[in-house]
C-alpha cells in the first residue's frame, strides 16, 4: 500500500509516544495541551447523573461526596455535589455501579445503578429514606430507550441482553435488534432505516467500521467480544459526529477486571441441524466456532487485560450444479483480540486495542446454473488498531480522545486459471470459449425466427455449452469457463476524535457545553485483472444502438489493466481517497422542567483521486499526470452546516414530551475512486469480435472513465423533524412513541453531459420541457476533452459528476415502543409503521440488491430508462409499511436463560424491468430501466420466531458449564424476497433469494 499520502502508522506511533511520555504531568498541564495529546469522544462510554436531596425531595443536599464503583472501572470515582445538590459522572465505563453517597454529617446511603453506552442514566437520591427507613441498598434499573433529557431515538443494551438473546455471531448479527430497522440477511448491502442502506454507520470501540467509498459493513466483525451495543436512528444531537442518512450502531468490547475470567466455547450447525431448502433441497454446509478468552489484572485496581481467540470454520462436501458435481468448499478464519484498560489516577482512564483478522477460502461455486469451473477462492486481513481515553480536569470539566485505524485487505482468485493474455487486436478463440475466460451461455431469441443470424448461433452455443433442465432440454442461461476476475480491493480509515466537555450552573440553569472535532480518511486500493478476456457475451449480430461498433457477434468485458502499457509494463494500481473534516458543538440545557438541545455539526469534505495534477494554465485547470494524486472535488464548510436542535419537556416525573430537528450530510461517496482519471488507463473495456472472433474495436464502458464534477454542487442532504414523547408506567413498563419524517435531497450521480437533451424516447415520453431548458452540465466540456485553439485536451468521460433533476426521497415513520425490565425478565417490543418513496433508490440500481454499489456513480442516469423521469417516481425498494419486533430473556430458578426474538415485516417492493419498453433490442440491458411505476409490486410479508435456551451447571466453585442451544426461524418460514424483475426472463416474478432454513446451534462453554 501506498502510505505517503494518509496517516501512517508511524505517526500514529508518534502521537501514542507523546500521550505516554506526557503521563507524569497530564494533570497540570494546560487545556491546549491536553486537547493536543488527548484527542474526542471516545463514545464507548456512558454517564451517571442524578441530585441528593432530604426530607422527600424538599431539600437539597450540598457538599455530599458521591462514589462510584464497578468490576470494570480500575479505580473508584468521587464527586462533591452543587449547592443544588445535583452531580454528574461522565465518561464511565457501561457496566453495573454500586453508588455511595456520604453527607457532610456522615450520613451514608448504598445504591446500585445501570450505565448504559452512549446514555446518561439518571439517579435521583433521597437521604431521607436511609435515616427514617435504614435502607441501606437500593436498586436502580436503567432503561435502554431514553437517558435525561433525551430528545434522540436511541437504544442501548448491555452484555446481559447480547448474551441471552437469540442473535448469532457476526456483527451484522446485532442489526435485527435495532427498532423500526428491516430484518435483512443480506451479506453486503446494509439495512434500510428510511435511507439508503449504505448510510448506516457502524462502530466497534468507536472505530468506523463503515466500508470506505461503498458505506456497507465489512462482513468481518463478531459479535463474541461485544460487551454493549447502542443504536440511534435519528433525532441526533450535535455529538458524536452523526451523519448517518440511516441509522448509527455503535458497540464496546469487553474488558478485564480485578478477577481473572474466562471462557472455552464450541459451538456447532452440522448441515444435518438446518431444514431442506424449499422444502426439497438438502442444506449442505457444515459449520462451527471455537472462541477463548481470558481476562483479569496485571496490576490490581489499575490495568486490567482482556484476550481472546475466535475461529469460524465453514465446510461443503461437493455439490451438484446443474453441469455436475464441484469441488469440496472450505472456509477458515483466525480472529485475535487483546485490549488494555489502564486508570493510572481515577480522573484519567485509557484503552487500547487490537484485533486482527484473516479469513481463506476455496472452492466457493458461484451459482447452481454455473460449472465447477467458474468457483473462486478469496482472502480477507481485517486489522482494527483503537487508543481512546478520558481525563476529567475537574468535577465538571474534562477531555476525551479517540484515535483508531481500520485495514481490510481482500484478494479473490479464480480456482481456475486460463492461459490466454489478452492482447488488444488480438483474436477469441470462437471454438473454445471455455478457454477464454467466463462464457455467459445465450439464451433464444423468442422475438427471432429459429433461423435467424442470432438464433442459429445462439443455438450453436447452447448445443456446445448449455445444460439440462427438469423437462430434459437443453437450454442456455447457464455460465462456464472460469471466474473472470482477480481482484484486490484493500481499505483503509484512520481516524482521530477530539471532545472537550464542560457544565456550567448558573443557579436556575445548568448547560452541558460539548464542543468535538473529528478527522478521518478513507483509502481503497484497487488492482483488478481480467482472467483471460474476462466475461463473454455473445450478441448474434444484434447491437444497441449506442454501441460504437455495430454488428458485432462478441463482446468481452475486460479489464483494461490486464494489458500492458506501451513500453510492456503491468500498469500500477489504483488509490482513491477521502479526507473528512468535522467540528460540532452542542449546549444541552436544563432549566426546570425543560430540557433544550441547540448545537450544529460543520463538516468539510474532500475527494482525491489519481492521474491529473493542478495547472492554472489550462481550460480545465489541470493536466494529465498518470499515477499522481490530486484534488478531485471539495465541499465547503458553508455547504454542511447540519443543525440540531430539541426540546424536551417532563411535564409528570415519569412522562415527556419531545421535539427534534436534524439535518445530516451523509459522507458516504465512491466518486474518489469512481471519477478518478486513471481510470481512463484503468477502465472496464468492451471489447468487439466479429463472427469469426477476430478483433474490431474496444471502448470504455460508460461511465467507468475518469469524470469532471459540475460546478457549485450542494451536499447530499436529509433533513428530519420528530415528535414524540414517553412514559413509565406503574409496573415498570418504559413507554416511547414518536413521528418522524425525513427528506432526502441533492443526490449526485454521474450522467452523460446531454442528458438533459436526449429528447423524446418511447417509455416515459422522454426528456421533461423544464428539465431540457437547462441544457449541459458542463457546457465546455468537449473542449476540455478533447482540446481547443491548439490546447491539448485532457480526455475523460463524457458522463460528468452532477446533481439529479429533482431527485428526492421522502420518509413517514409512526413508532411505539416497550421495554420492560425486571429482575430476571427482559421484553422490548416495538411497531413502525413506515413509508419510503421518491424518486431516487440508491440500492436499486443493480441487478441483485446486494453488493458494493457506487454511490454517485451507479447506472442511475445512465441512458434512456435510467433518468430521474422514467418511471422512477414511487415505493423504494426499503420500504417496509409494517415492522414488528418483539424481544427477550427469562431467567429460571434452575440457573436457565430462555430468550425469543419474534419478527414480522412487510415484503420488499418491486417493479417490472424492460429495455424493449425504451425501445432497446431484446439483447440490450434491462438493469434499472423501470417499465411501470417504482414499487408498483411487493414480495410476500415474512414473519419468523427465533428461540433459545441456556442451561449452567455450576462444576465447582470456580467453574459452570454452560449448554446452549439456538433454534432459529423455528416454523421454518422461508419467505422468498428479491424478486426477479425482468421482463424478458423465464423466471420473471419469481423470487431469487429467500429467508434463511430453520437451523439449529448447539454450544458447549466453560466459563471459569
Amino acid at each position: 500500500m501506498n502510505t505517503n499520502d494518509r496517516f501512517p502508522p508511524a505517526k500514529l506511533l508518534k502521537v501514542l509516544k507523546q500521550c505516554w511520555r506526557s503521563r507524569p504531568v497530564l494533570t497540570s498541564t494546560a487545556l491546549a495541551a491536553t486537547m493536543i495529546c488527548a484527542p474526542v469522544m471516545a463514545q464507548d462510554v456512558g454517564g451517571l447523573r442524578g441530585k441528593v436531596t432530604d426530607n422527600d425531595g424538599l431539600v437539597n443536599v450540598a457538599g455530599a461526596t458521591v462514589t462510584v464503583s464497578s468490576a470494570v472501572m480500575p479505580k473508584a470515582r468521587s464527586i462533591t455535589t452543587r449547592e443544588d445538590g445535583s452531580f454528574s459522572f461522565p465518561f464511565l465505563k457501561p457496566g453495573n455501579y454500586t453508588v455511595v453517597v456520604t453527607t457532610e454529617a456522615g450520613e451514608t446511603l448504598q445504591l446500585s445503578a445501570r450505565v448504559m453506552l452512549d446514555q446518561t442514566s439518571s439517579l435521583m437520591v433521597d437521604m431521607g429514606q436511609a435515616a427514617s427507613d435504614n435502607i441501606e441498598v437500593i436498586k436502580v434499573t436503567g432503561t435502554s430507550m431514553y437517558s435525561i433529557g433525551n430528545s434522540s431515538l436511541s437504544n442501548s443494551l448491555g452484555e446481559d441482553e447480547i448474551s441471552s438473546l437469540p442473535i448469532g455471531q457476526t456483527y451484522r448479527d446485532l442489526l435485527k435488534l435495532v427498532p423500526g430497522v428491516q430484518y435483512t440477511e443480506n451479506g453486503t448491502l446494509g439495512p434500510s432505516a428510511g435511507g439508503s442502506g449504505a448510510d448506516n454507520k457502524y462502530g466497534f470501540d468507536g472505530a468506523d467500521l463503515s466500508l470506505p467509498m461503498f458505506g456497507n459493513l465489512s462482513a468481518e466483525p463478531s459479535t463474541h467480544d461485544i460487551a454493549n451495543v447502542s443504536m440511534d436512528r435519528g433525532a441526533a444531537k450535535a455529538i458524536g459526529f452523526n451523519r448517518s442518512g440511516g441509522f448509527a450502531i455503535n458497540s464496546t468490547s469487553k474488558s478485564g477486571t480485578n478477577e481473572f475470567s474466562g471462557n472455552v466455547e464450541y459451538k456447532l450447525q452440522n448441515k444435518d441441524f438446518v431444514s431442506d431448502v424449499l422444502g426439497d433441497v438438502p442444506y449442505t454446509l457444515d459449520k462451527s466456532w471455537l472462541t477463548a478468552s481470558l481476562g483479569g489484572p496485571i496490576l490490581e485496581d489499575e490495568l486490567f487485560f482482556y484476550a481472546s481467540y475466535y475461529r469460524p470454520e465453514v465446510t461443503r462436501a461437493n455439490k451438484e450444479t446443474v453441469y455436475g458435481p464441484t469441488k469440496d468448499f472450505k472456509s477458515v478464519r483466525d480472529e485475535y483480540f487483546g485490549k488494555l484498560t489502564w486508570a493510572p489516577t481515577a480522573d484519567l482512564l485509557l484503552n487500547a486495542s487490537i484485533r486482527t483478522s484473516d479469513r481463506k477460502s476455496e472452492g466457493a461455486s458461484i451459482s447452481y446454473t454455473e460449472a465447477d469451473s467458474v468457483s473462486v477462492g478469496d482472502q480477507a486481513k481485517q486489522d482494527i488498531i483503537t487508543f481512546d481515553g478520558s481525563w476529567l480536569i475537574s468535577d465538571y470539566t474534562s477531555v476525551s480522545w479517540l484515535i483508531s485505524r481500520f485495514d481490510f485487505e481482500t484478494a479473490g482468485t479464480p480456482d481456475v486459471m486460463v492461459d490466454v493474455v489478452p492482447v488488444l487486436g488480438g483474436s477469441l478463440n470462437i471454438n473454445d470459449l471455455a478457454s477464454q475466460g467466463y462464457l455467459r451461455v445465450p439464451t433464444l431469441d423468442p422475438t427471432e425466427p429459429e433461423d435467424s443470424v442470432y438464433n442459429v448461433g445462439a443455438q450453436a452455443l447452447i448445443d456446445a455449452y448449455g445444460y439440462t433442465n427438469d423437462e430434459g432440454e437443453l437450454i442456455g442461461g447457464g455460465g462456464v469457463g472460469a471466474y473472470s476476475t482477480i481482484s484486490n480491493q484493500n481499505f483503509a480509515r484512520d481516524l482521530i476524535e477530539l471532545s472537550l466537555e464542560h457544565q456550567i450552573d448558573t443557579g436556575d440553569m445548568l448547560h452541558d457545553i460539548h464542543i468535538g472535532f473529528k478527522w478521518a480518511e478513507g483509502e481503497e486500493e484497487l488492482s483488478r485483472l481480467s482472467n483471460g478476456w474476462g466475461s463473454i457475451v455473445y450478441t448474434g449480430g444484434q447491437s444497441d444502438p449506442e454501441d460504437p461498433v455495430q454488428n458485432h457477434y462478441y463482446r468481452t468485458v475486460t479489464e483494461q489493466m490486464s494489458f500492458r502499457d506501451a513500453d510492456g509494463n503491468v500498469v500500477s494500481p489504483i488509490f482513491s481517497y477521502m479526507e473528512n473534516f468535522n467540528f460540532e458543538i452542542n449546549d444541552t440545557i436544563e432549566h426546570g422542567d425543560f430540557v433544550y438541545n441547540i448545537g450544529v455539526l460543520v463538516s468539510k469534505d474532500i475527494y482525491y483521486g489519481q492521474g491529473l495534477r493542478e495547472n492554472g494554465s489550462t481550460l480545465s485547470g489541470y493536466e494529465l499526470a498518470p499515477g499522481e494524486k490530486y484534488k478531485m472535488y471539495e465541499t465547503d464548510w458553508k455547504d454542511m452546516i447540519q443543525p440540531r436542535l430539541g426540546i424536551n419537556w417532563q411535564y409528570a416525573s415519569d412522562a415527556t414530551l419531545f421535539a427534534n430537528y436534524a439535518s445530516y450530510n451523509p459522507e458516504a461517496s465512491s466518486l474518489s475512486r469512481a471519477a478518478s482519471w486513471d481510470r481512463n488507463t484503468r477502465a472496464l473495456l468492451n471489447v468487439y469480435f466479429d463472427e469469426n472472433g477476430d478483433f474490431l474495436a474496444s471502448e470504455p464502458r460508460n461511465g467507468s472513465s475518469g469524470k469532471l464534477f459540475d460546478d457549485n454542487l450542494s451536499p447530499r442532504r436529509v433533513d428530519e423533524i420528530t415528535l414524540g414523547g414517553t412514559k413509565i408506567l406503574e409496573n415498570g413498563v418504559n413507554l416511547r412513541a414518536h413521528v418522524r419524517h425525513r427528506r432526502g435531497s441533492h443526490f449526485w450521480e454521474d450522467m452523460p453531459n446531454n442528458a438533459r437533451l436526449y429528447g423524446e424516447y418511447p417509455g416515459s415520453g422522454g426528456v421533461p420541457q423544464e428539465i431540457a431548458d437547462r441544457g449541459l452540465y458542463i457546457p465546455n466540456l468537449n473542449d476540455i476533452r478533447f482540446g481547443v485553439d491548439g490546447e491539448p485536451g485532457i480526455g475523460g468521460s463524457s458522463y460528468v459528476i452532477a446533481e439529479v433533476d429533482g431527485g428526492h426521497t421522502k420518509y413517514w415513520e409512526v413508532s411505539l415502543e416497550a421495554e420492560y425490565r425486571g429482575d430476571n425478565t427482559y421484553v422490548n417490543a416495538s411497531y413502525v409503521w413506515s413509508h419510503y418513496y421518491g424518486n431516487f433508490d440508491q440500492d436499486n440500481t443493480t441487478a441483485v440488491n446486494d453488493a458494493n454499489t457506487f454511490l454517485g456513480s451507479s447506472n442511475y442516469g445512465d441512458g434512456r430508462g435510467r433518468f430521474v423521469w422514467d418511471n422512477k417516481y414511487g415505493t423504494l425498494s426499503g420500504d417496509k409499511p409494517h415492522l414488528l419486533k418483539i424481544y427477550g430473556y427469562y431467567t429460571t430458578d434452575w440457573d436457565a436463560n430462555i430468550g425469543a426474538y419474534l419478527l414480522a415485516q412487510s415484503g420488499q417492493p418491486w417493479e417490472k424491468w424492460s429495455a424493449a419498453y425504451y425501445g432497446y433490442n431484446f439483447n440490450s440491458s434491462a438493469t434499472n430501466r423501470y417499465a411501470e411505476p417504482a414499487g408498483s409490486r411487493r414480495s410476500a410479508s415474512h414473519w419468523q420466531l427465533d428461540l433459545n435456551y441456556t442451561q449452567d451447571f455450576q462444576i465447582s466453585e470456580d467453574f459452570v458449564l454452560k449448554f446452549r442451544a439456538d433454534l432459529f426461524n423455528v416454523f421454518d418460514r422461508q419467505t422468498g424476497y428479491a424478486i426477479n424483475p425482468y421482463e424478458n426472463s423465464e423466471n420473471f416474478g419469481k423470487a431469487r433469494s429467500f429467508y434463511s432454513p430453520r437451523r439449529l446451534q448447539l454450544s458447549f462453554n466453560v466459563v471459569f
